[in-house]
């Protein structure tokens, strides 16, 4: 069991950590997003959630790293008897290495830019809602990078995923999937804005732990980020500001035309805002 204070106390130590390794380049943010039309499966009621987020992305000699952990808290919509509020810690990391700089040879080819490796996980910790999900995932497989302003990462992961939910009394592993995985940030010509976001397409995972067949997920998240740092006298990059939206069909593999009902398929537009430093 975690307590906010704990969680957000291990999340400073863990960027101080990652933040502290040699790197080429770093970027290191705080976030907020915010939604009134977030869904769950097997919830037909709209959902609010304030959600605070850490992020780290650096690169190094061999590669990069990416890491955030997501602190959601919803409304009583999230919870079965509409009298408690659920909170959930998400957390991704993701290590790149490149194939580039490890042989110190140009591997650019065409509209690519290199090619890499890349591993990571994923975890989270859910309490409040019915089904208080446990998830703990490994990812593997070759990444590309194209040759855009910015960066745009293609990755073709293969996904072993387990879950404890309080609903099933052991841990539960679902088949092995693959992922297509697009991961981007893109400044949009010269003015202060930025297109970022990822967009993952994930094939069925077998069997859920009651026994019913799981669906093919597509789960994209955008926004759109304008860079007001100068406006307060800060340096370039430091305060954005901006909208989102999260399009999440057959949400956890759960088919939005079966009993999840809508709730499996969110459409979530959200205020966004991040300090970088």
């Amino acid at each position: 069991m975690f307590t906010r204070k704990s969680t957000l106390i291990g999340l400073a130590l863990m960027a101080a950590g990652l933040t502290a390794q040699a790197a080429d380049w770093s970027d290191t943010s705080i976030g907020y997003r915010y939604g009134t039309k977030f869904a769950e499966p097997f919830n037909t009621s709209d959902i609010s959630k304030n959600i605070f987020n850490l992020s780290h992305a650096s690169g190094y000699k061999y590669g990069s790293n990416f890491f955030n952990a997501d602190m959601l808290m919803s409304d009583k919509n999230d919870s079965p008897n509409r009298n408690t509020e659920a909170h959930e810690l998400y957390i991704v990391y993701r290590h790149t290495l490149d194939f580039g700089k490890i042989l110190n040879k140009d591997l650019a080819v065409g509209p690519i830019r290199g090619f890499g490796f890349t591993a990571g996980f994923d975890y989270n910790n859910k309490s409040g809602d019915s089904y208080q999900s446990k998830k703990r995932m490994l990812v593997a497989g070759p990444t590309v990078m194209l040759d855009v302003p910015g960066f745009l990462n293609v990755s073709l992961l293969q996904l072993w995923e387990s879950n404890a939910p309080a609903t099933h009394p052991d841990r539960y592993s679902y088949d092995p999937h693959p992922m297509l995985n697009l991961a981007w940030g893109i400044p949009i010509g010269s003015l202060p804005l930025s297109f970022t976001g990822y967009a993952n397409f994930i094939a069925a995972k077998g069997k859920n732990e009651f026994g019913g067949a799981t669906k093919p997920e597509t789960n994209i998240d955008l926004a759109v980020m304008y860079d007001f740092s100068s406006l307060v006298g800060a340096g370039k990059n430091t305060f954005k500001a901006g909208l989102g939206y999260q399009y999440w069909k057959n949400k956890f593999g759960n088919d939005h035309n079966g009993a999840a009902g809508d709730g499996a398929f969110a459409k979530t537009p959200m205020i966004r805002a991040e300090y970088h430093f």
